[in-house]
């Protein structure tokens, strides 16, 4: 019957018309993100102040009427208009090749495997000559390159921050649910201190509190225990619920009456019964933590530079100029957007296949 439930639960989530699209799509983009420094032709601090906001690199498939695979690019050459801005023209009479498995420099695969070939580049290494699929950023680097590597802050800090919060919903919920009496109050009144207060206004609040000038590995730890001490409260009280009802029930009496310890009914009996709900609000608290990092980042308080994260890289936009003469910096909260979406269509099917009552 078990087996026969996961293959319904299966059918459910695969039929679901957003779930599966969604699933591949983080599928990708964690790839993609495993894989960065192998898939981004450029190391996310590589600046070059000539290319300051160069467009994005075309692709040419056909020079001279011949018929080119791989693609050529064409150098750029930028010339001062009348307000002293870059415009950029193509400069056609010298085509560069791409190369895949291109020779770059020598950079560590997950910081241990040496690594000197990239999935793609220029077969001319010649300075000033680069090929930006995204464009560049203000200071001349390459922007594919920086969303790639930026994905590693904001698609893991999700998984880290809900674990975080779900360790303490269980643990405050279980027992809160299971014991209720005063200790249920009080957990419960301690919960909601955290829930009082506007989200976004406790993050602030928390992050002003450690100091500004700190690395960016510590401050992506502060973000995770910050954002996870906002989300365990909604979370407790929901395992609180379930575990107030699932402790009458006839199994949970049983095994008391048999001598089991209040800890064993709590973590063997008790919380497994809640994991469908708990399943489904993870996956859909991730993007919770993404939006609240980007926020955080843009504003300064999150991820530093010259280390990139796709919140930091969105306030290079925050000049309506910039935005209108280099659109292309906008494209980090594509990936935002693309990735809280496809969280959220994962998740609704989860919930369709999981709930026995659909």
């Amino acid at each position: 019957m078990k087996l026969l439930h996961n293959n319904r639960s299966l059918r459910k989530f695969f039929h679901h018309p957003l779930a599966l699209p969604g699933l591949i799509i983080l599928g990708i983009l964690y790839f993609v993100m495993i894989f960065a420094e192998f898939i981004a032709p450029y190391h996310f601090d590589d600046p070059d102040r000539s290319l300051s906001f160069q467009p994005p690199s075309k692709l040419h498939f056909f020079h001279e009427g011949k018929f080119q695979f791989p693609p050529v690019v064409y150098p750029y050459t930028y010339s001062f208009n009348r307000y002293y801005e870059r415009v950029y023209v193509q400069d056609k009479s010298t085509p560069y090749q791409l190369k895949l498995f291109a020779r770059g420099e020598p950079v560590k695969l997950w910081g241990i495997i040496p690594l000197q070939r990239r999935l793609f580049g220029l077969e001319q290494n010649q300075q000033n000559v680069r090929v930006y699929l995204m464009g560049a950023d203000p200071v001349g680097r390459d922007l594919f390159s920086r969303i790639i590597y930026g994905s590693r802050v904001s698609l893991t800090i999700g998984f880290f921050g809900v674990a975080i919060t779900s360790l303490f919903g269980f643990l405050v919920g279980g027992i809160s649910g299971y014991f209720g009496g005063k200790l249920d109050w009080l957990l419960m009144r301690f919960a909601e201190c955290f829930m009082l207060v506007p989200s976004f206004f406790l993050m602030l609040a928390l992050r002003s509190a450690f100091p500004i000038r700190v690395s960016s590995v510590q401050i992506y730890f502060l973000i995770v225990i910050i954002m996870s001490l906002i989300g365990w409260a909604g979370f407790a009280r929901v395992i609180r619920g379930m575990s107030l009802s699932i402790a009458k029930r006839d199994f949970v009496v049983a095994a008391k009456a048999l001598g089991a310890s209040h800890a064993r009914i709590i973590f063997i009996h008790i919380l497994p019964q809640t994991l469908s709900y708990a399943i489904i609000s993870m996956t859909l608290s991730i993007p919770a933590y993404i939006l609240g990092e980007s926020a955080l980042s843009l504003i300064g308080l999150g991820i530093q530079d010259p280390h990139a994260s796709w919140g930091n890289l969105l306030s290079a936009a925050m000049n309506i100029s910039d935005i209108q003469h280099h659109p292309w910096i906008l494209l980090p909260g594509f990936f935002i957007f693309l990735t809280v979406m496809a969280f959220n269509f994962v998740g609704d099917g989860l919930r369709d296949a999981l709930d026995p009552n659909r």
